[in-house]
């Protein structure tokens, strides 16, 4: 699905990145904990969260994720920002909640990271 479909499905805003909006990406992955990113997640799947720090940005950049969608209205910092600008991801914001966010792209078609991906 293209990143550019997940922003027009969850109503979010591209705030970073609409040169890659473009891209395909084969799964999401929600998750507030890091930890479960490292461990779940791939290089093709846009990462959904709530959690909005430095190191969601370097989790994403060890995996070559393509996307962060920071659900419930948060606003990435200029810092926050800063960091992924280097990295070439797409940072989006919606203002619904992770759980939303998922089951909206789950009914759309886009599949979970299945947890023997990697």
């Amino acid at each position: 699905m293209k990143i550019s479909k997940i922003v027009d499905l969850i109503s979010a805003e591209v705030v970073l990145g609409n040169e890659w909006i473009g891209e395909n990406v084969k799964a999401a992955f929600g998750s507030d904990l890091m930890s479960d990113v490292l461990a779940y997640a791939h290089d093709e799947a846009v990462l959904i969260t709530g959690l909005m720090n430095n190191q969601v940005i370097r989790t994403a950049d060890m995996l070559d994720l393509k996307a962060i969608i920071f659900v419930r209205g948060k606003i990435p910092t200029e810092e926050v920002l800063s960091l992924a600008c280097e990295h070439e991801m797409v940072i989006a914001t919606t203002p619904i909640t992770l759980y939303e966010a998922s089951g909206i792209l789950y009914s759309n078609g886009l599949k979970s990271v299945e947890m023997g991906d990697k």
